[in-house]
């Protein structure tokens, strides 16, 4: 038997036809206690968590959970919570598929780092700032608009940024963009076109961001990394590279902040030589056990870009991030900009302006950061009971952890949990060609399932662990 919710959650598609949400989410359940993804004992969120997750009344999951009761699908007893009834009646499968596939018991947990939780997406104060934000908008907000972006978003956040991540800047050194990849995409565009032959990057980062660089006509060479960050103090042996690219706030994937005297090296190897720091400030709000190390774009506003997006703190759906420019760099990254992709859509952008001006987009942060640190916590906390010999490395930050392994146990615990249905990846996964192989851990994601998705996501996690 089992006590998590490990089925469903976000992963719960209602696709009623020609019936009311009630009777979409009561034939959802029986068809998942027919087909196994959901066995006898399984216990169900609350109405309340699954009304969150689903975005429907809570009186709805309330009372298709009562009818489900009196059908004989479900249990629910005081204390005991809402459950799956054992039934007797043996479940008709297809011999040959039943050979072809693994079972999987957990099956729809995903571990990969890279996303927030979506289910906590603000709907309601999202709503109500677009609502006031297109009641004010001029007419001409609707038109082709500015390559720049919308005036209203680059003022608020020029003084958000300065706020809270200490950037100095002003409207006109902002540029809107729809992501971080982007506007990745445009510098590369743009430092070839100066030149450039080499943009370094961290031994460990996403593939996709070196491959954007690589089609820009860039040659990405790696920098060694270790417990303090990417060591800075040899870009002077990288002759070709006119730029490197950093998450110094919080190492992506490894989860160490730069060092300070290697945030300065960085920053005299820019001056010294006339080159360019891409700063990915990707989750730099999202800090547990200090206050976040302010951006590095603070130390020469003329020698790093800063770059941030609203996926972490909000949602990736809204493709809206930012560009913090040198003011030499500002006219050729618009004009990029405007031969590839004019502008991203203004409603969002005015709704992001009203949410941070309304202060909601502070309310919404301080909270997520909240659910963020207490899903780190138990996932520290389950460790140390249920596999005291897993060391969770990098600081209390973010939305990922990293977790060490023995010596080769990397891939066949990743295979063991695609067995369960678990989806993991390891810290391979993110080295670059170039740099030798260090250890073997794991890059888990605790920020992606949802409230209700989450217990058993964590449980299925130790049950895979060494």
């Amino acid at each position: 038997m089992t006590d998590s919710w490990a089925t469903f959650g976000a992963d719960l598609h209602l696709e009623p036809v020609g019936q009311g949400l009630r009777s979409g989410l009561m034939e959802a359940l029986r068809e998942a206690v027919r087909t196994g993804r959901l066995t006898p004992g399984t216990r169900l969120p609350s109405s309340r968590v699954l009304a969150a997750d689903l975005g429907v009344a809570r009186n709805t999951v309330a009372d298709a959970y009562a009818e489900l009761v009196a059908e004989g699908w479900l249990t629910a007893r005081q204390g005991s919570g809402t459950r799956v009834a054992q039934r007797s009646a043996p479940r008709r499968t297809d011999p040959v598929a039943a050979r072809s596939r693994p079972v999987r018991p957990g099956a729809g947990h995903n571990l990969k780092p890279g996303s927030p939780d979506l289910s906590a997406f603000p709907r309601t104060a999202w709503l109500k700032a677009a609502r006031k934000a297109l009641t004010a908008a001029p007419d001409e907000a609707f038109g082709y608009g500015d390559p720049h972006g919308r005036v209203e978003l680059r003022t608020v956040l020029a003084e958000y940024l300065a706020r809270a991540r200490g950037v100095h800047t002003d409207p006109e050194r902002i540029v809107i963009c729809s992501g971080f990849a982007h506007g990745l995409r445009l510098l590369g565009r743009v430092l070839r076109r100066r030149g450039g032959r080499e943009i370094a990057v961290e031994s460990y980062g996403l593939d996709l961001h070196r491959d954007l660089l690589t089609e820009a006509g860039l040659r990405t060479p790696c920098l060694p990394l270790d417990e303090h960050g990417s060591r800075t103090g040899e870009l002077a042996a990288l002759r070709g590279a006119g730029a490197v690219l950093l998450t110094p706030a919080h190492q992506f994937p490894t989860g160490v902040p730069l060092h300070p005297d290697r945030r300065a090296a960085a920053v005299d190897w820019a001056r010294s030589t006339g080159g360019l720091i891409l700063e990915d400030d990707y989750d730099g709000e999202f800090r547990y056990d200090r206050q976040p190390v302010g951006a590095l774009q603070g130390l020469d506003p003329e020698r790093v870009v800063h770059l941030g997006t609203a996926s972490k703190s909000l949602a990736p759906g809204l493709r809206l991030g930012w560009m913090v420019l040198p003011r030499g760099l500002v006219e050729e990254v618009v004009a990029e900009k405007g031969v590839s992709d004019w502008m991203s859509g203004s409603p969002d952008q005015l709704t992001l302006a009203e949410f941070i001006a309304s202060g909601a987009y502070d309310r919404h942060v301080r909270s997520m950061r909240l659910r963020y640190r207490r899903r780190r916590d138990q996932l520290v906390a389950a460790l140390a009971e249920r596999a005291p010999g897993i060391e969770v490395s990098g600081i209390a930050a973010g939305l990922h952890a990293v977790l060490e392994l023995p010596p080769g146990a990397e891939r066949s615990v990743i295979q063991a949990a695609a067995f369960q249905g678990l989806a993991l990846d390891g810290l391979a996964r993110y080295r670059h060609p170039d740099a030798p192989a260090a250890r073997d851990a794991l890059v888990i994601g605790y920020g992606s399932p949802s409230e209700s998705a989450w217990a058993g996501a964590l449980d299925a996690l130790c049950r895979v662990l060494p």
